[in-house]
């Protein structure tokens, strides 16, 4: 696996990178061509956290992950953790529908770690027409993460959402 690390506000030292390498090298046994793969690894600091992002595109899915710890290396842990999850996830997935094709990981056992991912709740709303401000107001009222409205602004549908960093974000339909 190819393995791009930068850092962002820290400086990546040789332990850092030594670190991350061998613990993204766990992840290589799931793939079958894992030296066809590329990581990109982003180290950065704010508000006194340490975050790390990784990132795998593979021909099928992209891997993603970010975590946030006051101590770097416990992060670098939780992410691997949760990257390793994420592909038994995909695998038992795709599994599931049957796909005949070779994966780009390779066929392991795996302890039975399936997640049912089922809809347990459906909602129907109103959503009146609404400019992102009053949208931005009622989603601050309802005190939600998001807001689905019809966008006069834009004459559209719109999911307003608040971003890790504080600020939102918009996305529309067309």
């Amino acid at each position: 696996m190819n393995i791009n690390i930068r850092g962002d506000k820290i400086e990546i030292t040789d332990a850092i990178k030594n670190y991350v390498k061998e613990k993204l090298v766990r992840l290589e046994k799931y793939f079958e061509e894992p030296s066809k793969l590329d990581a990109h690894v982003l180290v950065r600091v704010q508000n006194g956290n340490e975050i790390i992002e990784v990132t795998i595109p593979t021909n099928k899915y992209t891997l993603r992950a970010e975590e946030k710890n006051a101590d770097l290396y416990a992060a670098i842990d939780k992410v691997i953790d949760v990257l390793e999850r994420q592909i038994r996830k995909n695998k038992t997935r795709l599994n599931r529908h049957k796909v005949v094709e070779v994966m780009d990981f390779a066929m392991l056992d795996f302890e039975s770690e399936e997640e049912d991912t089922k809809i347990v709740k459906r909602k129907t709303i109103d959503s009146k027409p609404m400019g992102e401000e009053e949208a931005l107001l009622q989603m601050d009222l309802l005190g939600h993460d998001f807001y689905l409205f019809k966008n006069v602004d834009e004459d559209c549908l719109s999911v307003l959402y608040k971003r890790k960093d504080g600020q939102y974000g918009i996305i529309n339909s067309k």
